[in-house]
């Protein structure tokens, strides 16, 4: 074995780990690998990027374009609702159309559109039949992947391949090449999931109907955490919005409605005022009551609590602007990591010669405003030579007290001996987030530690020296004097109206919000809407959400106004699977979309123009007849596929340059050979399947479709026969929910956990090996 091969053989080994873990997006690590391969040599420089050029591309760009006319005229969704409507109230009956309908959509459409496109129709049916969704979530899933083998367009891996054998100069396969083995394979699966498969799906009924009752009382059991607090007459909480009494982030509560008197506030803003006699509705814990007691001892110092030379000693004051082309306008603080990034913390924003001190973590950074910093001189002097930060200057501590009155904010907050605080981290005091403070340094027994870490633990007699609101002791003390009451007698449906609902969404397929807190996202300040649970796997999370970090997968019931839910509707990270009606479709261009459809279907089935030509056509059409803007038309391209493709296939072109593709057909594939022809075939399709259960299909069809062309000629067997394996290969993710963008789809909505995939597509993999191995020979001969 070569250098050459070794090295190619770990790059596509680290790629594989890489792509398996996630710790690198799998369009990022595509990228590196191409650039690596091209900047040591083992791939010509053009040839790297020759994957952008690849008819592939341009054909798997265009069908995401016709797919999103479609779906934007409402052609799919017209004909989905229509044929599921015909199953009545039999199980078989809708369980045979509904998986009926995905394929065929699939078969024309891009699978993961028509599934994330069906998913809102298939859970409206399963609750007007009052069925369990965790009975057709799987069947819709897998109806999709089993439509993705009828026609050449219907999933990137076929493209694939198909643009691999027109590489090596041999012809390309045609659109309805694969429909004869898919109708066999799809029929099969069908018929396997309704005779068998339906009896091994799960019976979790999530309680996930469209109205409020039939949510909190469901399996996300929000009904156990509903409490009710009343606002004393003396309360320092009247005439502040639910913004300033810190609700959310002191104790981690949704407020669901304000009972005022007779009437009732459903789903009040952050700007919304309370007042004295008020009770507040809320979703949360009885315990976090208890935190507020954890604080109940400390006591408030005001002013500098430091002398001016001793805090001019050892840190500096700073005004700044924003410059205008600064990479940081519109981040926040933590998205602009400017205190890792320079060691300086911000200690007010000046906003039109108002004063903010509280909610930073809110602000987003913006050129006309001015900011106060304060940090040592070094790490000031580095922030005043970037070109992002304009107007810098010094200005002493006087000069701060004077002109902004900052003295007021800062706050010393004793930490007695009998807190329950001593020897927690900051971090874990939650006094930073609860309280909207920003820590600037302790006096520990007279010794000032200026900037200290989160991680910093406190002691007895410590005094946090803060900067924040002057009246946060009063805030304090009035959330320790809320009255909890016994959960009075509401009405669960009065808290719907026609402005305000409850809504369950879940992450797209394309979503860029995995990884992110609740937090992070702002959600709350951003939609307006209050995320009151999250489901994962097979359990509901309701408690301190906004830390909590989004998967694939994730179910988020959301609730407030329905004109905000609509407004979530048109966001690319999100699908609303319930609780809204269905998007407005240009139904005006239902006819104009399909006849474009056809027309590609039709001129690429006479062969009187090339699969990406016609495709390519086809979706300037779309843009040209209005069934789509540009921007939506760009929107609809799967950027990340098309990065992974095209890096990926510089990796095909160099495990072929070094020998690697044929290394791997003769001590893999030829493994086999004892078992004759079928033996090819079978571990063709085994070696395929089980990279597809974990990685991107598309990648898997790059890197096995070299080694199916060598051993086709190294045996002497047809090319077609085993790229056709390939593909079948490709399009088995059956086992994980890792598998396919589909599987983690309606994972979360189906509450299924892991072994639900592997249990009911491990019989299915079998099936697909056995068409593979005995049924496509009939319409592929092995034989050259």
């Amino acid at each position: 074995m070569t250098f050459d091969m070794i090295f190619v053989l770990s790059v596509l080994g680290v790629a594989v780990l890489l792509f398996v873990t996630e710790w690198l997006r799998v369009d990022l690590v595509a990228l590196s690998v191409m650039l690596i391969l091209s900047i040591f040599g083992f791939v010509n420089h053009h040839d790297a990027i020759a994957g952008f050029s690849n008819t592939a591309i341009v054909t798997i760009a265009s069908v995401l374009v016709l797919s999103a006319g479609l779906v934007r005229a409402g052609v799919a969704q017209i004909l989905g609702g229509h044929i599921l409507k015909l199953s009545g109230d039999s199980e078989l009956r809708l369980l045979v159309i509904m998986m009926v309908t995905v394929a065929i959509l699939s078969g024309v459409m891009n699978n993961i559109g028509v599934a994330a496109l069906m998913l809102p129709v298939v859970m409206e049916i399963a609750h007007r039949t009052g069925r369990s969704p965790s009975k057709l979530l799987i069947p819709l899933a897998f109806a999709s992947l089993f439509g993705g083998l009828t026609t050449l367009i219907a999933t990137a891996p076929n493209i694939l391949i198909s643009s691999a054998l027109e590489t090596v100069g041999l012809a390309p396969f045609e659109l309805f090449d694969f429909t004869p083995v898919g109708l066999i394979a799809m029929t099969v699966g069908i018929i396997y999931l309704v005779v068998w498969g339906r009896h091994m799906l799960p019976d979790r009924d999530l309680g996930r109907l469209t109205s409020i009752t039939d949510t909190l009382n469901g399996q996300y059991e929000l009904n156990e955490r509903l409490l009710t607090l009343s606002i004393p007459g003396d309360s320092a909480l009247a005439d502040k919005n639910l913004a300033e009494t810190r609700l959310g982030s002191a104790l981690g509560f949704n407020v669901l409605a304000i009972i005022r008197g007779e009437n009732t506030l459903l789903a009040p803003g952050p700007d919304t005022e309370l007042r004295t006699n008020d009770k507040l509705l809320v979703g949360g814990r009885r315990e976090q009551v208890g935190v507020l007691q954890d604080w109940k001892t400390l006591t408030l110092k005001h002013g500098w609590l430091v002398g001016e030379h001793q805090l001019q000693q050892a840190l500096k004051f700073a005004e700044f602007k924003i410059a205008p082309d600064s990479i940081y306008i519109g981040k926040t603080f933590k998205e602009a990591g400017t205190r890792n990034s320079f060691g300086f913390n911000i200690l007010a924003v000046i906003q039109k010669n108002k004063v903010r001190v509280s909610r930073l973590r809110n602000y987003r950074f913006n050129k006309d405003d001015l900011l106060i910093a304060i940090g040592q001189t070094d790490k000031l002097d580095l922030m005043n030579s970037s070109k992002d930060f304009a107007a810098f200057k010094y200005v002493s501590a006087r000069k701060i007290a004077l002109k902004y009155k900052l003295h007021r904010h800062l706050i010393g907050i004793h930490i007695p001996r009998e807190s329950a605080l001593v020897s927690r981290s900051i971090a874990r005091s939650h006094l930073k987030s609860a309280l909207g403070i920003n820590v600037l340094g302790i006096n520990r027994q007279n010794k000032i530690h200026f900037m200290p870490s989160p991680q910093e633990e406190l002691e007895a007699d410590d005094i946090l020296i803060v900067i924040g609101e002057p009246e946060i002791l009063k805030i304090l003390n009035s959330l320790q004097n809320l009255k909890l009451e016994e959960q009075i007698d509401t009405d669960l449906e009065h808290l719907e109206s026609d402005e305000v609902g409850v809504a369950e969404i879940t992450l797209s397929p394309r979503t860029s919000v995995i990884g992110k807190t609740i937090g992070e996202l702002y959600f709350r300040e951003k939609f307006g809407l209050s995320v009151l649970a999250i489901w994962r796997k097979d359990r509901a999370f309701r408690t301190n959400l906004r830390d909590f970090a989004l998967e694939a997968g994730d179910a988020l019931m959301v609730y407030g106004m329905r004109e905000d839910l609509a407004r979530l509707q048109q966001e690319d990270d999100f699908l609303v699977i319930s609780g809204l009606d269905q998007p407005i479709y240009k139904k005006e261009k239902v006819l104009t979309a399909s006849g474009i459809e056809l027309g590609v279907l039709f001129t690429v089935a006479m062969g009187w123009l090339p699969i990406f030509i016609a495709a390519l056509t086809g979706a300037v059409l779309m843009v040209l007849t209005k069934c789509l803007s540009m921007d939506e038309a760009y929107e609809a391209i799967e950027w990340r596929a098309i990065m992974l493709i095209a890096g990926m296939l510089s990796l095909g072109i160099a495990m072929g340059e070094t020998g690697v593709t044929t290394l791997l057909a003769h001590h893999v594939l030829e493994s086999f050979a004892f078992m004759g022809p079928q033996g090819i075939l079978a571990g063709l399709f085994l070696v395929t399947c089980l990279f597809a259960q974990i990685m991107p299909t598309a990648a898997v069809a790059v890197l096995m479709a070299p080694i199916a062309l060598i051993t086709a000629g190294d045996m002497g067997l047809s090319p077609y026969a085993l790229m056709m394996v390939v593909a079948i290969g490709s399009s088995s993710s059956f086992l994980s929910p890792v598998g396919h963008p589909v599987n983690l789809l309606v994972m979360g909505i189906g509450g299924y956990r892991f072994t639900d995939y592997t249990k009911v597509g491990l019989p299915l993999v079998i099936l697909f090996g056995l068409i593979a191995v005995f049924v496509l020979p009939i319409f592929w001969p092995l034989q050259v």
